[in-house]
């Protein structure tokens, strides 16, 4: 699961870095829908870590809760994703 870390990791510090190119192009004062092109690519990449770390949360945090046999805390799982998933959607 190390790797998953650091894969994340890379994933993230990319976006660091192409949300400083977004605010360099901001401060160029660069064409509108340049910005906006990369504004989406940013978006586009911020979801796949957000894929990652839900699967990594998957693979680890539920797969335990559902291995342990303690009902209360599958439930706590579940709700905890199913309560994430509602604040996106508001």
């Amino acid at each position: 699961m190390q790797h998953d870390v650091g894969k994340i990791l890379n994933r993230l510090r990319r976006l660091e870095g192409q949300l400083r190119g977004v605010a360099q192009m901001v401060e160029n004062d660069r064409y509108c829908v340049d910005i906006l092109t990369q504004i989406q690519a940013v978006k586009a990449a911020l979801g796949r870590a957000e894929s990652e770390i839900l699967k990594r949360h998957a693979n680890l945090c539920v797969a335990e809760a559902i291995a342990s046999g303690d009902e209360n805390e599958q439930q706590r799982k579940f709700s905890e994703l199913i309560d994430l998933f509602e604040k996106a959607k508001r």
